[in-house]
Formats: C-alpha cells, sequence, structure tokens
C-alpha cells in the first residue's frame, strides 16, 4: 500500500473517532437557560428497604433558593470553601492551585452558584436535621493555622425531642479530602436508628473549555468492586432509565467534570446505597449515597463519617483515597494503553522537570519502539516510489480494462518483489497509541496551566498563536513531497490539501497533543 492509502487510512480512523466522540456530545442533554445564580435543594432521600429503613417516605426533590442563607468561608493551603448555614452545605470551593480556564486572575471554583453545584448532607429520621435545616456555627478558627495539620468545624443544629446533632467538617493540610461527620446526642426516651445521606448537587451543562473538538464526560458515576466503574449520563437520570449499582458495602459515588471531581467515599465494609434523581422544575440533578447508623440508645450519642474527595484528578493522590478512584480520569477502551503511557509520561517529567520535553522524549521514545515496523514502511514507500512512473504508464495503457490493469499491476509487485500492503501496518499500530496518547494530554489535570517554552503556557489549551499546528501543516507538506505522486490527479490534489485539513484541525487541539505530533513529524 502506498503513502497515499496510509495517510487516508490514518485520516479514516482518526475523523471516525471524532466523530464518534462529537456524536456521543451530540446526544447529551442541552443544557437549560440558567434563570438564577442561587443553589438549589430537595428533600432529604428515602432509604429502600435494603438499608432498614425507619424513616417516613420523602417528599419529591424540589428546588428552594437558599441565597439569602448566611455563610462563611474557611482557608486552608489548597482551597478556600464557603459553608452555608442552611444544612451546612459546601456552596462554594475555590481551588487556590488551579485557575479558571479563561481568567488566569482568578482561581478556579468548582463547587459555585452557576451550575448549581454543591455538596450537602443530611439525616433520615423523625425530627432529626437535614441540608435544609439551619444550623449554627459553633466558634472556632476559620483559617489552617501554621504547624496545624487540620481545621475542625463545627455546626450545631437546635434538635428537637431531646436529640441533639452537630456537623462535623475536618479539613486537612495538603489534601482535597474533606471528612464530613454526624455525631447524634440521643435525649430521648426511646432508641433511634438514623440514616446519614451525603448527596452533590449539579445541573447538566458542561464546563468551562469543552467544545466540540475537546469534549469529555460530565456527569455521575459510581464504582463498586463488583461492578467497577459506571459512568451515568444526566439524560438517562431525567428519563427513569439510569442503570447503576444501588446497593452495596463497598465503593463510592462521584461527579465527574473535565480535570476535577468530587466524589462522597463511606468507610470500607459499611452498607450503604446511591441514588440519583432530577430536581423538579429544574436542569439540576442529585447523586448521593445513604449509609446506616448503628442504633442510638436513650442517653447515648451516636456517630458517622464519610470522606469527600473534591479537587483535581490527580491520580497518585486518587489511588490513595479510593480503590478505582483514580478511574475518574477516563481513558474509555483504551485504557490499557493510555495507562502505561501517563505512567511512562510521569516518570520522564520527574526527570526533565517539564511537562512539554517530557512530551518530546516519550514521543522519541516511542519512534524507537516503533522504528523496526517503520523502517520496513520506509522500504515499501521507497520501493512504491521506483515503482510510480510504472505504474502510471500501466495506468495509461489499461485505464479502460479495470481488471487487466490489476493484474499487471499485481505482476509488478510479484516481479519487484513490493508488498503494497507493506507500509500498512506500522500505521495500524500506531493508531491505538495516538489516540490513548491523545485521551493521555486531554484528561491528565498534570497538563492543565503546565508550560512549555516560550510562548507555550499551557499544553492543555490550544496554541495561542498557532505556530505549533504551523509547524505540523510545514512537516506534513514535506512529508507528502518526499513520498511517492500519487498517479491519479485528484489523488494528487487531495493528498496535497491533508496538511491544510489536519492543520485547521488541530488549531483548536491542545498544545500538548499538537507537540507530540509535531515531534513526531
Amino acid at each position: 500500500m502506498d503513502t497515499r492509502r496510509l495517510i487516508l487510512v490514518l485520516i479514516f480512523t482518526f475523523s471516525s473517532f471524532m466523530l464518534w466522540e462529537n456524536w456521543q456530545k451530540y446526544n447529551q442533554p442541552k443544557p437549560a437557560d440558567v434563570a438564577a445564580a442561587a443553589p438549589v435543594s430537595g428533600s432529604a432521600p428515602t432509604p429502600s428497604a435494603a438499608l432498614q429503613a425507619k424513616a417516613a417516605p420523602g417528599a419529591p426533590a424540589v428546588a428552594t433558593p437558599v441565597s439569602t442563607t448566611e455563610t462563611f468561608s474557611i482557608t486552608t493551603d489548597l482551597l478556600k470553601a464557603t459553608i452555608s448555614a442552611q444544612g451546612g452545605d459546601l456552596v462554594s470551593l475555590e481551588l487556590l492551585n488551579y485557575k479558571e480556564h479563561d481568567d488566569n486572575q482568578k482561581n478556579f471554583v468548582l463547587f459555585d452558584a452557576k451550575h448549581h453545584y454543591l455538596a450537602q448532607a443530611g439525616l433520615i429520621g423523625e425530627g432529626l436535621p437535614t441540608h435544609r435545616t439551619t444550623f449554627k456555627h459553633v466558634g472556632g478558627t476559620t483559617n489552617l493555622a501554621d504547624g496545624a495539620d487540620e481545621l475542625k468545624v463545627r455546626l450545631e443544629s437546635a434538635g428537637q425531642n431531646g436529640i441533639k446533632v452537630a456537623k462535623v467538617l475536618t479539613f486537612k493540610r495538603g489534601s482535597y479530602l474533606i471528612d464530613v461527620a454526624w455525631e447524634v446526642a440521643n435525649g430521648s426516651d426511646k432508641a433511634i436508628a438514623p440514616h446519614a445521606y451525603f448527596q452533590l448537587q449539579r445541573d447538566d451543562a458542561a464546563p468551562a473549555g469543552e467544545t466540540a473538538m475537546v469534549s469529555t464526560f460530565t456527569g455521575p458515576a459510581v464504582f463498586t468492586d463488583a461492578d467497577k466503574y459506571q459512568k451515568v449520563d444526566f439524560s438517562s437520570i431525567a428519563d427513569n432509565k439510569a442503570k447503576f449499582t444501588k446497593t452495596a458495602d463497598n465503593g463510592w459515588l462521584a461527579i465527574v467534570q473535565h480535570y476535577f471531581v468530587s466524589a462522597w467515599v463511606p468507610k470500607e465494609k459499611t452498607q450503604r446505597e446511591f441514588y440519583m434523581r432530577k430536581v423538579e422544575g429544574n436542569n439540576v440533578f442529585q447523586a448521593g449515597v445513604i449509609v446506616p447508623m448503628v442504633e442510638i440508645a436513650p442517653g447515648t450519642k451516636g456517630e458517622t463519617s464519610v470522606s469527600l474527595y473534591a479537587g483535581p484528578q490527580l491520580q497518585s493522590a486518587l489511588k490513595q483515597v479510593a480503590p478505582g478512584l483514580d478511574l475518574v480520569v477516563d481513558y474509555g477502551w483504551l485504557t490499557v494503553v493510555a495507562a502505561p503511557i501517563f505512567w511512562a509520561l510521569e516518570a520522564i517529567h520527574k526527570l526533565v522537570g517539564n511537562w512539554g520535553w517530557a512530551i518530546v522524549v516519550l514521543t522519541i521514545i516511542i519512534k524507537a519502539i516503533f522504528f523496526p515496523l517503520s523502517a520496513a514502511s520506509y522500504r515499501s514507500m521507497a520501493k512504491m516510489k521506483v515503482l510510480t512512473p510504472r505504474l502510471t504508464q500501466l495506468k495509461e495503457r489499461f485505464g479502460d480494462d479495470k481488471q487487466r490493469m490489476n493484474q499487471e499491476m499485481m505482476k509488478l509487485y510479484q516481479t519487484e518483489k513490493v508488498n503494497p500492503l507493506g507500509g500498512c501496518l506500522p500505521i495500524l499500530v500506531q493508531i491505538p497509541v495516538f489516540i490513548a496518547l491523545y485521551w493521555v494530554l486531554l484528561g491528565a489535570v498534570e497538563m492543565r496551566g503546565a508550560p512549555w517554552i516560550l510562548w507555550i503556557k499551557d499544553l492543555a489549551s490550544a496554541d495561542p498563536y498557532y505556530i505549533l499546528p504551523v509547524i505540523m501543516m510545514v512537516s506534513m507538506f514535506v512529508q507528502t513531497k518526499l513520498n511517492p505522486t500519487p498517479p491519479d490527479p485528484i489523488q494528487a490534489k487531495v493528498m496535497m490539501m491533508m496538511p491544510l485539513i489536519f492543520g485547521f484541525m488541530f488549531f483548536w487541539f491542545p498544545a500538548g497533543l499538537v507537540l507530540y505530533w509535531v515531534v513526531n513529524n
């Protein structure tokens, strides 16, 4: 197979991949107009009989604005969190080490009113506080003190029937993990067996930076040992067709978006129930987990806690939080190829200290690994280049007799010992590697805001001056001129257009991916 067919194979495969990705994006529900910036919330969920609930059935989830509720903020070395007196909800979470997609002067905000994105928790049981109950912040520092490893924030509710409840949030130095605990003191005259629920709320709008060329999954996800990683589309929740594991004694629940994730992680070997629902009258969804508490006798106390990870998708950190949490960095069906590529990229980065140079070194290593196949391909191309004039003569002699022309071409290949498919295998083998690297560079938050040299300040964003795409077009054009000229004039013109078509597509691709392609050329 000559060079033009090799490039067409690559173009067809890559284009099919991009069309499939964009089709998935097209089928996602369209985001509704945001009428108000205030967060919304619904009623407490109802545990199923599987958790032996002793709670009355909950009302449907109904949106209620909480923008007028009193709030206060706490600050650690990594984040600034705003907590509402209503339910003790986390209504804003500013990540101090990350910048907004379109404004490098502002810190990135994960939980925000724009997307109705917040973390809520409450108790299920008669007279017990929910995420709609007003809490009182019990005094204490709101900043992580120098030398301190953690900061505790305590909120208390007035309680009913002699039952006192406190919600305690523990923030840790150098960590995006927040422990959310419930403390219940039963001052009533009868035993109680409450359930605690922990939920995330968000609309279905994609985060800033998503485009037709660069789109990733946004939505809830569940992981259990039995059923592994399960992504759930917002549209399936709205249609009551969502399929995911409902009960287990392990696993976590998360809301995933490009580069960032928030996840509730109950303790291992604790029975739990996962749920997802659409808030009535809004394009807002809630996904959460319910855990039972041990029965609390009169005059005694009980407590339960669940960890909340809310931050960047740093794979090394996610692996330490919970088994399988690193899967939110989703490489799709090419994970088996992409995971080793990221491991290698990360190892190289530790040596060179720059993600851009790590991409350059990794490209050279991949090229070296595939060199035997590439060399065979180049030899085949060289032979085809020599045969091109003779193939042109055959086309002129037998242009009206396709069958005879094909027979004569096969005889020529056999006489000259040229395999027309000799250049195809290297391309076919490298296509999965390229697509896997595409996902690695697209999904790795480590690339976000990572500079390379001079004008490349962010490998996860497009080249602001389009210099890399232009270099890529020039290198592809040179390659085209070095390869055999197709005997068909139309094919020749198409091949000359390929660098322009690819270069135009890559104007909007992450600079890191274009850098790989340029070095590869």
